[in-house]
């Protein structure tokens, strides 16, 4: 019996999925772990075991970490030539020279949520002075794995390495138990006393914590891999959850917590037993491609019917435009039965892609036996081989039973299903490749005009491909120096029904503009791509995705789009995403670089936003990406990664580090570009009847600061449902005590609120009181809200800010060292008089207890 067309994407989603995640648990031992060399690394034969040393050292600090319960078992290490590395979890590349060679994670989702990437340059690998800068190669690479698979985020932080608790400047760490001095490095590389900023009150930003390599504690990984004796991640007993880190501001949690209650893991690792033989080393395996091989498998079943047209079009555009000089691509079809209508072909001329062309079928018959072609399509040893498996997904045998060995065969399969969209796969291949630039579609029996911007970083085979369903249109394209081009200039196909323009050369930077006119009412489609113009100038790229493949309406979908040029984020540019359901509701969002929201970071170059207008059924994603008027720029990276250490104090004496090489920190301009990139489509399946309604989204951006006796508070506000619309209502409470006000919101001292009204979501909100009581120089308060919408729903607690009262000196004082000398001091102080400190204490405590209100 032929399975519905629904659990047919389901499966196939599923398989996409388990290829590009990969990372498993088999047993104790993560298996599936792949690590890719960009094909821009040149050859060096150290580089191979410098990963496997890596890996193998980090198996053992892993298995130490978490109690003997885990280690690396599998690694395969991906070598190129013209392999790319998009799907591996680790990549060795060569950064973008704004960010040097220090190891980082690209992460962007909630606190447990699996990362993108870990990214390592070969400089690093194989350059042994780094190792003093951050540590021993196998921890910092436990320090990215942890935020990589479990999403625990920095217990440090280069934004506010310093806080005052109650009076008494600390550095942001966790483990409190890690020790250390604060100094100054001059140019000339000598120590001096740290100043402070005569705004905040806290140490200037050239200070720096050298920490104290002769105290013995064993946290944390998530701060200082780098000290020796640290080997642990901090537990709940022992977390600063004062620190102004990521950490508490994403997780207010102990990282140990996050690891064993919320990440992918979490179920695995509750349950494990410690292993109990010795720790065997990991096995590694080494592949090499020649080059790209590509295998087309078509589906030609009768179910495709004019779909078969659309295959022709999209794989046409592929083979003509798209796919690489040296590849080699092979072709199946499948209806039936399996052939191969072409075995794998070096693309070495345009004869050999219109041979591969005229090659492609043109008739659909017979039942739909997609494993057939599956099977057909992987020829063995194909990991890193890409297998496009162009479907109407309607299959009439069981892909359940041959998706597990197409998993294995380690291929890369993209899946594309045709809808009755035209040219709906057209666009995704081309996307798949990097080198959309833009896909617009309407239908009219009149002009559809558009402009499209090509940049300085793309230009060669430039293409516009309009694609009509009834009638052939008139077309006009102008350049940007205003050549106009006609038919006369184009190529029309009318079997295909396309109308091609090719730009020969390198086609001009700047807006070109077409027009495109009709009389009959059809609908059309422009799809416009480029490659890159210089081999060493990488091209702006845009990759999307939701952050669920499959939704039943439970948690909240989240729309990503990365816009980056060679690992350089792009920031403050126009985005906007598009989803489509397949019963025709369309949903426009423009995504947001706030770090507020489903955002993340702010200018991070990941572009977020909520989807909360869910229907059941499929939809498709597709993301829009212009310069904004002129803002669009190049940006330093903000990820999160292992720490620059610039010294120790060792036996009292501080021993400086080699500098940090220094980056470029100046965020350069863009030109005008537009890019457009599709995502995966999604499944929704609604529990109940009604669409889900949420909450406005938790607020993670509340800064505080306390001036003489006010109070002032500044945070994004939310909306009223996630991060659209308006909220009703904040709740803001403070206390003396984090620990209270983080366990129980709602015991925390109310500030009246009843002046507040929330603005928009996304708005910049302030609100400012006074306390009703003087507070004491050197005392900190905490600070938490909460935002209701019209249904009375609640957010969950935003992140707790802090902010201590400290009256400014007569001139900015330099900072004094919180070395051993000063804790001595302390201790003995307090040991005299014990018993009047803890009077004093308690009466304080009880006197504020009662006089408290706002």
């Amino acid at each position: 019996a032929a399975m519905d067309s629904r659990s047919v994407f389901v499966l196939l989603w599923m398989l996409l999925l388990s290829t590009s995640t990969g990372i498993k648990l088999d047993g104790n031992g993560y298996v599936d772990v792949i690590i890719a060399i960009g094909s821009k690394v040149p050859q060096d034969d150290r580089l191979i075991d410098k990963i496997k040393d890596m890996v193998t050292e980090g198996s053992v600090y892993l298995y130490e970490a978490l109690d003997k319960k885990v280690y690396f078992k599998e690694a395969t290490i991906l070598v190129p030539s013209h392999w790319s590395c998009k799907n591996a979890k680790i990549r060795i590349d060569h950064a973008n020279s704004t960010y040097g060679d220090q190891p980082y994670t690209k992460q962007y989702g909630e606190c447990g949520t699996m990362a993108e990437y870990i990214h390592f340059t070969p400089e690093y690998l194989l350059n042994d002075t780094v190792i003093q800068l951050y540590g021993l190669r196998g921890k910092v690479f436990v320090h990215e794995w942890a935020h990589l698979r479990w999403g625990v985020y920095d217990e440090y932080s280069e934004e506010t390495p310093f806080y005052y608790s109650n009076g008494r400047i600390e550095a942001t760490r966790c483990s409190k138990n890690i020790e250390g001095q604060f100094y100054e490095v001059t140019a000339e590389r000598s120590l001096q006393a740290c100043r402070k900023d005569p705004q905040t009150s806290l140490p200037t930003d050239k200070c720096k914590f050298f920490p104290n390599i002769n105290k013995k504690t064993n946290s944390s990984l998530m701060f200082l891999p780098s000290l020796d004796s640290v080997s642990k991640f901090c537990r709940k007993n022992e977390h600063n959850y004062e620190a102004p880190n990521l950490q508490n501001k994403k997780c207010g949690k102990a990282t140990w917590t996050v690891i064993f209650e919320d990440s992918v893991d979490k179920d695995a690792l509750r349950s494990l037993k410690p292993l109990q033989s010795p720790l065997p080393p990991p096995s590694f395996k080494v592949v090499q491609r020649a080059q790209r091989v590509v295998c087309l498998i078509l589906d030609v079943s009768g179910s495709m019917g004019s779909g078969i047209l659309l295959q022709r079009q999209a794989a046409t555009h592929f083979l003509r435009y798209i796919i690489e000089d040296q590849a080699r691509v092979g072709i199946v079809t499948f209806s039936t039965s399996a052939s191969t209508l072409r075995s794998l072909t070096i693309i070495d001329s345009n004869n050999a892609r219109e041979t591969l062309v005229q090659l492609l079928p043109k008739v659909a018959a017979g039942s739909t036996n997609m494993c057939l072609g599956l099977s057909k399509g992987d020829n063995g040893d194909v990991l890193g081989d890409e297998i496009i498996f162009l479907t109407d997904g309607q299959a009439t045998d069981n892909i359940a039973g041959c998706a597990p060995s197409a998993i294995q065969s380690g291929a890369i399969i993209h899946t594309l299903a045709f809808s009755d969209k035209a040219s709906s796969a057209l666009k995704e291949m081309a996307d798949k490749t990097g080198n959309l630039i833009d896909s617009v579609g309407k239908r009219t029996s009149d002009w559809f005009n558009g402009t499209v911007s090509v940049d300085q970083t793309v230009g060669n085979k430039t293409s516009f491909v309009i694609i009509y369903e009834i009638r052939f249109p008139s077309v006009y394209i102008q350049s940007p120096s205003s050549s106009i081009y006609t038919q006369t200039n184009m190529s029309h196909d009318g079997s295909l029904k396309t109308v091609t323009l090719n730009i020969p050369g390198t086609a001009e930077p700047g807006d070109w503009k077409y027009s495109i006119q009709t009389t009959s009412n059809q609908a059309f489609t422009i799809t416009v791509t480029s490659q890159a113009s210089r081999d060493d100038v990488p091209p702006i790229i845009v990759k999307t995705h939701m952050n669920q493949q499959f939704n039943d309406g439970s948690k909240p979908m989240i729309v990503f789009a990365e816009v980056s040029q060679n690992y350089r984020p792009v920031i403050n540019a126009e985005v906007w995403a598009t989803l489509e359901s397949e019963t025709g509701s369309v949903h426009t969002l423009q995504l947001l670089d706030n770090g507020a929201g489903a955002d993340a970071f702010q200018g991070d170059g990941i572009y977020s936003r909520y989807f909360t207008k869910i229907v059941n059924g499929r939809s498709s994603l597709k993301v829009r990406v212009k310069n904004q008027g002129g803002q669009t720029r190049f940006a330093v990276q903000k990820n999160s990664g292992a720490p620059y250490v610039p010294g120790y104090v060792v036996n009292g004496v501080v021993q400086l580090n080699p500098p940090k090489p220094p980056v470029s920190e100046e965020p350069l301009e863009v030109g005008s570009f537009t890019r457009t990139a599709t995502g995966e489509s999604f499944e929704v399946k609604l529990s109940g009847t009604t669409p889900p309604t949420f909450p406005p989204n938790r607020i993670t951006d509340l800064s505080a600061e306390i001036l003489e006796d006010t109070v002032l508070l500044s945070w994004t506000a939310p909306g009223e449902d996630l991060d659209q619309g308006t909220a009703k209502s904040y709740e803001i409470r403070w206390s003396f005590d984090l620990d209270m006000l983080r366990n129980s919101f709602s015991n925390g001292h109310v500030v009246n609120t009843a002046a507040v009204s929330p603005q928009e979501a996304g708005s910049d909100e302030q609100h400012s009181f006074n306390l009703s009581f003087p507070i004491q120089n050197g005392t900190t308060l905490f600070f938490a809200v909460q935002s209701e919408d019209e249904q009375n729903a609640t957010s969950e607690t935003s992140n707790i800010a802090q902010a201590s009262k400290i009256l400014p000196g007569p001139k900015a004082p330099g900072v004094s060292n919180p070395g051993m000398n000063l804790t001595v001091i302390v201790i003995s102080v307090c040991v005299v008089t014990m018993v009047i400190c803890f009077i004093v204490a308690v009466t304080t405590w009880a006197v504020r207890r009662r006089n408290l209100s706002v």
